[in-house]
């Protein structure tokens, strides 16, 4: 039988992925929803801008959290435009605290979320710090798992994934690529084990983290500059010397990370050009995506010899089987989404093209901030405290409230959306 040999090497490929991904998923852990109850204080760090349509529902939940009798909730309006403050404003409980600063760019050599996060630490009192997206609904008992997680692990800091919702058709294609990436990529029991920094994986959504490592790490201080500043604090925690976890967070909490497509390609347009070390990175990977998912396919459907369109077939069956044991394991939509797998990677590799574009062209932006990004001496002119914190100089901005709980009919537990079987 004669088989093209770039068919192939992609088959061979797309079928190494799916076998790891299918044994690797086992290995992600799902925090116990029945933990004990916690017994230290926890800081919940929520930085906020411009998310009117979201922060309520984040806030109502996070005050609904069980078994963490100790609990603070401090929120960062940082700079919104629109409706933030107004919703923050309705809540009127003992345990949180909104932080209110104008709408200024952040000092030299930091990004805007972890400047934001930065400060949002250094008020924080509480052993155990938990870095929560505003637009991330929680169920429950997700603070109280989480935290059982890290302590029974012994870890530095675990990132338990949320479900990642996803609606429209381009969200649809590219947002469980997160998860699949993760369980075709990192061996997850080996990550657990190590403290490698290369071997991480995290998602910003929803981080819990030890306080005290996180200072001795550097705090977001160390990531300051970082775009992908969840990926780089899980490797600054692991350069300290401690553990880190990425763990299945899909029963504790959910986001919807977009509405639109349009919102898609902004999302990954300002992100995905630092994903891979640089354009020769990106080239490397894009392509040995589109050999191992997108070759096999087209040569089942258009390969001149039979071998060839049955060895693509193979391939292209072994992606598909692969992608769909992660959906099924993290509770995403199985199908019809994970036959659309080529697809995703073509979006995929569309994505990235224009976030390069955009990186080049000095146009990459997010929630009307430019992304200037700094060069590698970025914390060249920071004072020593943003080692552990913020610099007592910058506390005087930062206005805060005391608000209490808002009320209203919407569910206080995690919304699940309804998912194909």
């Amino acid at each position: 039988m004669t088989v093209h040999p770039l068919v192939a090497t992609g088959t061979a490929l797309a079928s190494g992925l799916a076998l790891h991904a299918a044994a690797n998923v086992r290995q992600l852990r799902r925090p116990d929803p029945c933990g004990p109850e916690v017994t230290e204080r926890v800081s919940v760090l929520v930085p906020a801008r411009d998310e009117q349509d979201h922060v309520g529902l984040t806030v109502t939940d996070l005050l609904a959290q069980t078994g963490v009798p100790d609990l603070e909730v401090l929120v960062l309006d940082d700079g919104s435009t629109d409706g933030t403050a107004a919703v923050l404003a309705r809540f009127d409980d003992p345990r949180l605290t909104v932080l209110t600063v104008p709408d200024e760019t952040p000092p030299a050599g930091w990004l805007g979320k972890s400047w934001a996060c930065a400060r949002l630490a250094e008020r924080a009192t509480g052993s155990v710090l938990v870095f929560a997206d505003a637009d991330v609904r929680f169920a429950p008992d997700a603070v109280r798992s989480g935290v059982a997680a890290l302590r029974a692990g012994g870890f530095g800091l675990v990132s338990p994934f949320p479900l990642q919702v996803a609606e429209d058709w381009l969200s649809r294609l590219v947002q469980p690529l997160l998860a699949w990436s993760v369980a075709a990529t990192l061996p997850l029991g080996l990550a657990r084990r190590s403290t490698r920094p290369a071997l991480s994986a995290a998602n910003g959504q929803f981080v819990v983290v030890d306080a005290a490592t996180y200072r001795r790490a550097g705090g977001h201080a160390a990531v300051a500059g970082e775009v992908l500043e969840d990926i780089a604090l899980m490797r600054a925690v692991k350069s300290a010397g401690a553990r880190a976890a990425t763990l299945d967070g899909s029963r504790l909490a959910a986001c919807r990370m977009y509405g639109t497509p349009a919102e898609v390609v902004d999302g990954y347009g300002r992100s995905l050009w630092s994903a891979f070390g640089g354009p020769g990175g990106s080239l490397a990977v894009t392509g040995a995506l589109v050999l191992g998912h997108v070759v096999p396919p087209l040569a089942a459907l258009a390969g001149r010899r039979r071998g060839t369109r049955l060895v693509g077939l193979l391939g292209y069956a072994a992606a598909v089987a692969g992608r769909a044991a992660v959906a099924r394991r993290v509770g995403g939509r199985v199908w019809p989404d994970s036959a659309a797998h080529p697809a995703s990677i073509l979006a995929f590799a569309g994505l990235t093209a224009e976030s390069w574009r955009r990186r080049l062209t000095g146009t990459a932006s997010w929630k009307r901030r430019v992304l200037a990004v700094p060069g590698p001496d970025h914390r060249a002119g920071l004072h020593p405290a943003h080692r552990a914190g913020l610099h007592p100089a910058h506390r005087a901005g930062l206005h805060s409230d005391h608000r209490s709980d808002h009320r209203d009919d919407r569910s206080r537990g995690l919304t699940m959306p309804n998912r194909g079987a």
